[in-house]
């Protein structure tokens, strides 16, 4: 951050670019490689997909892939190929590894460095090594953001403009 908390131009400018990547990353996942990528999903760059079986990975819209993720879809021991489904609204934690032919339910979140390793009913999160379902019927709004985490920003973001104008 610039001087002053400000933002400079720059910081916009390579969030612009960022973002220009990402969709090019996107489209060429979508077109080249054939996978089933909803447009409106969004991904770290370094966000990793099977490429052995690429037309095996579904993704649904509105969900959000941290970074380092990883979505496989064979398993080369046992001669598997299989399709893995991700639903819509959910979000898939940095680190986290989902196994070839696991389903993971809409408005999930698998949490930092999972390794998922059954299927995930809608609506749960999970973690640990196995993923493990730590929490059942939560509501998500798109990318998996919990329903009330809107309400605790905004109230977090007033305390904060409070105790700045006090300051001042």
């Amino acid at each position: 951050m610039a001087k002053g908390g400000r933002l400079g131009l720059g910081y916009f400018t390579i969030k612009r670019v960022r973002k220009v990547l990402v969709r090019l990353r996107l489209l060429a996942l979508r077109r080249i490689w054939g996978m089933d990528i909803d447009p409106t999903v969004e991904l770290s760059m370094s966000a990793s997909f099977d490429r052995v079986y690429p037309r095996g990975i579904h993704v649904g819209p509105f969900t959000y892939l941290a970074f380092e993720s990883k979505i496989l879809t064979h398993d080369m021991t046992r001669g598997l190929y299989l399709d893995t489904r991700i639903g819509a609204n959910c979000f898939i934690g940095g680190r986290s590894l989902i196994l070839p032919g696991i389903t993971i339910g809409d408005g999930c979140i698998v949490a930092a460095g999972a390794v998922v390793t059954r299927d995930v009913p809608p609506g749960c999160i999970v973690a640990g090594n196995p993923a493990r379902v730590v929490r059942e019927g939560i509501e998500v709004v798109r990318y998996g953001r919990l329903a009330h985490a809107d309400e605790n920003e905004r109230r977090i973001l007033a305390a904060w403009a409070e105790d700045e104008a006090n300051r001042a």
